[in-house]
């Protein structure tokens, strides 16, 4: 072709983008998000506009109809959204199974906050022992010592979700003391204020307890403030499981707003509750004393799952004494006759010195059994305590001993606990945000070798869904709010939680009208639906509500670590 031919047939193909006053340009951004109704993450009303990603960062907002991009999402009837936060993820093993994280990614979860109690560091060699040993499906090597150390050993892996944690007063509890019912030495608990100190400079959250179980149950009131006030010097947190959610619930609270108020930090109530129907009614009061702490100028917030049924282990259902040296003492002692006479009487009494969830069931049809480790019971899954008390013509607390020294673990359990109008009490409270208390899983492989509750596939998906969109307990600005913008303002995360120019680019497009869970108790492997398109740190993790197979979540620091 003749040069004069060729210029004529480029000036020919550019004359419609001259005529539309553009010329053709590399693509401005990455990623276009365009049409959708934007949900900024702030409680401000929803505007419809466009969001544009460059790198691993939100780089423009407003009517973007004129630029380009490589990757271009139409969002036309659909909502978007900052990234969800998991206040309470037990992902810390999943994640190592299967970096994808699909049973959140689905539900448009990209930040999982770990530390309830029990942290993935700092560990001894004694510790890396118990973790192997405890290990049920998932089996791995620990390949880190501290908890910074494993959040950057889930990040060089590949996860599709960015990752952060508490320290867990449980594992500092177990560095320094091990097991035992015994209370520290002044020199032990200058080391484990040594420890706290170290895990806030590598970028701990703060300090995280479980205080129902043992050996945390061991702990006091002091040594909890002294932790905590290693924590504030690092603008740290302090999230608990509460001693109490029972009988106990109110002089519970009351010990976090103590703690919060003389160890000089904000406290964090996990997934708030009120547990057992003869404590159903202390809903109102525990509002009231967490909305007065807050007005004294106490920065007081909790989080939720939105199921009224709990999960943890069937050794939750006997004395926190029976805990005492760790599992191995507790099987001897449910192998002693006379000991095993003693549990099941403290069983079956009721008290105010510990949380007894068997009790708090009400009865053993309310008691579910999800996880075995030992293949011999895994046939046994999904059904009641009730149901295998009969077919072994037992007693059910017997059955319950039983079956922990048979699997040598705690028996992985549900418990029907709460009242749903307490759910949208708590709900309303614009302090509560939203943790799973579950791990991110999917129905394949590994995780089928157990069943779960259905929280791990359904509680974000269940708000917008049940919550939001069907019973409209909150609005749905209101729930992006609690799923983005508080949660990430509570922790202090660095430019994340909100949809603004200069902020990292995790984003979830969803559709508001069929968003919702699938997963049921009797059926939990089952993946939410209404999630359309996830983008972590700029990069596309869901298309089209399937998973790309990308992994790049970063591990997140506390406001405390020292650069």
């Amino acid at each position: 072709m003749r040069l004069d031919k060729y210029v004529s047939f480029l000036l020919m193909l550019m004359l419609p983008f001259v005529a539309a006053g553009q010329v053709p340009r590399a693509a401005d951004f990455d990623v276009l998000i365009q049409n959708g109704m934007v949900y900024d993450g702030t409680g401000r009303a929803p505007r419809r506009v466009d969001i544009a990603i460059k790198g691993d960062r939100i780089v423009a907002i407003g009517n973007l109809a004129r630029a380009r991009a490589r990757n271009v999402v139409d969002a036309n009837g659909l909502a978007v959204a900052p990234g969800f936060i998991n206040m309470l993820s037990w992902s810390t093993e999943s994640l190592i199974a299967d970096g994808r994280s699909q049973g959140e990614i689905r539900q448009g979860v990209t930040t999982q906050i770990m530390g309830e109690g029990w942290s993935m560091g700092p560990l001894n060699e004694r510790l890396k022992k118990q973790v192997v040993a405890e290990q049920d499906d998932i089996k791995f090597d620990v390949e880190w010592t501290t908890l910074a150390e494993y959040l950057k050993y889930l990040e060089r892996r590949g996860v599709s979700q960015n990752v952060a944690s508490f320290v867990g007063a449980t594992t500092i509890r177990q560095y320094v003391l091990g097991d035992a019912d015994v209370q520290p030495t002044p020199a032990q608990l200058q080391q484990m204020r040594e420890l706290v100190q170290q895990a806030m400079e590598e970028g701990a959250l703060g300090v995280g307890s479980s205080l129902i179980y043992a050996p945390a149950f061991y702990a006091r009131t002091e040594e909890l403030i002294e932790l905590c006030k290693v924590a504030a010097r690092y603008k740290g947190k302090y999230i608990s499981h509460l001693r109490s959610e029972g009988n106990e619930w109110v002089q519970a609270v009351e010990e976090l707003i103590r703690i919060s108020r003389e160890a000089g930090l904000p406290a964090e109530i996990y997934h708030i509750k009120a547990a057992g129907r003869q404590n159903w009614d202390k809903v109102d009061k525990v509002i009231a004393m967490i909305n007065a702490a807050r007005r004294a100028g106490l920065k007081i917030t909790a989080d939720m799952y939105m199921y009224t049924a709990g999960s943890t282990g069937l050794n939750a259902s006997l004395p926190p004494w029976t805990m005492d040296g760790g599992y191995e003492a507790l099987f001897k002692r449910l192998e002693d006759p006379a000991l095993r006479k003693q549990i099941a009487a403290e069983v079956r009494t009721p008290s105010n010195k510990w949380e007894n969830l068997y009790l708090a069931a009400g009865s053993p049809d309310r008691v579910l059994l999800v996880g075995f480790k030992s293949e011999k019971l895994k046939p046994l899954t999904g059904k009641t305590l009730d149901e295998v008390a009969k077919m072994r013509g037992q007693d059910p607390i017997e059955t319950i001993m039983d079956l922990i020294v048979e699997d040598r673990s705690r028996v992985g359990t549900v418990y029907f606990l709460m009242a749903e109008e307490n759910l949208k009490k708590e709900l309303r409270q614009p302090w509560v945000s939203l943790g799973s208390d579950g791990a991110s899983m999917a129905p394949e492989g590994v995780f089928l070798k157990s069943s779960t509750h259905p929280r791990a596939y359904g509680n974000f998906a269940r708000l917008l869904g049940k919550y939001v969109r069907e019973e409209k307990v909150i609005s749905l600005t209101e729930a992006v709010r609690r799923l983005t913008g508080l949660p990430a303002t509570n922790l202090g995360l660095d430019r994340r939680g909100f949809l603004k120019t200069g902020l990292f680019a995790d984003v979830v497009v969803f559709d508001p009208a069929t968003i919702a869970d699938r997963a049921t108790f009797e059926n939990p492997h089952q993946f939410a639906v209404g999630v359309k398109h996830v983008f972590v740190n700029g990069v596309h993790v869901l298309k089209d509500g399937e998973h790309t197979g990308a992994k790049p979540g970063r591990a997140l620091w506390g406001p405390g670590k020292i650069r």
